[in-house]
């Protein structure tokens, strides 16, 4: 099961206030800076597969208000995507969620993944950074603060499309560790949550690259439900076609070995006028 890291925060406090009480946007955003930053946290939500536990309990989301202090409610921040495991898909079962408040929630994310671009770099890797890192004195505490110091993320995972340099920080003994990633086929790999993390080069939304996407144990990418319905469709009609090559084939061989029309059709359980249309449909192919 999913150690649940305690959150530093007054929980559970009357008066508090909720996703009701909060603002589920930010003014000063004027929206997804490109196509990328909307598709792929859609790719991520959409071939996430958790054997441990059902759709009704995960929620996953991307460019929402997280509010992660109840002492400063009106600080947040909004990860390009994130994984929060054991709560209700719905908002006390009722409702979908326009913002998420951990206090109120009483669970932080398991799993946040942003997008690297040159302004968020200090924000987003904090001491992992080779920029200056600006005083957040009297300030709100930068992304990489609250996801290591406040939210205690276990798995915080940074990727940079424009270089296809994926990172990923591991929450140990009070601090984010920065675990090795091959440099070729990049793989990471979440224990505690049986699933693993690749690049993959493909289309998605008509648009051909490389993209973050969920991983089996072998490497294998999980499909998306639309994927594994065409690919079993496929399979299908594969399976199907095969077996109708193998009767065409019963067909020739018994009418070849002098078998009437009739007998054919009896020992294969066709129609006269299938066994008939067979033989007509294998000498003139």
């Amino acid at each position: 099961m999913i150690q649940r890291f305690p959150i530093a925060t007054d929980q559970g406090t009357p008066g508090r206030p909720t996703m009701y009480d909060l603002p589920s946007d930010n003014p000063e955003d004027s929206g997804l800076p490109d196509e990328f930053h909307g598709l792929q946290p859609q790719l991520l939500s959409l071939t996430l597969h958790l054997s441990q536990y059902s759709r009704q309990e995960i929620f996953t989301a991307f460019d929402l208000n997280l509010y992660y202090d109840s002492n400063q409610p009106g600080w947040y921040k909004r990860p390009d995507w994130f994984l929060v495991v054991g709560v209700p898909r719905l908002y006390e079962g009722k409702t979908s969620r326009f913002s998420y408040v951990v206090w109120d929630e009483q669970v932080a994310p398991i799993v946040i993944v942003e997008f690297l671009s040159p302004g968020t770099e200090a924000e987003d890797l904090g001491r992992f950074t080779s920029k200056p890192i600006p005083s957040t004195s009297g300030k709100p505490p930068s992304k990489f603060e609250v996801y290591e110091q406040i939210l205690q993320v276990p798995h915080y995972i940074v990727y940079n499309e424009q270089t296809e340099h994926l990172r990923y920080f591991w929450w140990v003994n009070g601090v984010y560790q920065e675990q090795t990633i091959a440099p070729t086929n990049p793989r990471l790999w979440i224990p505690e949550l049986a699933l693993g993390l690749g690049l993959w080069l493909g289309e998605y939304r008509d648009l051909p690259q490389t993209w973050l996407r969920w991983c089996d144990a072998d490497g294998t990418f999980i499909p998306t439900d639309t994927e594994a319905a065409l690919a079993r469709a496929a399979s299908e009609r594969a399976a199907t076609a095969a077996a109708q090559r193998q009767i065409a084939q019963g067909v020739v061989n018994l009418l070849q070995m002098g078998l009437t029309t009739a007998q054919v059709a009896q020992a294969l359980g066709l129609s006269e006028l299938d066994v008939q249309r067979i033989a007509t449909e294998q000498q003139n192919p």
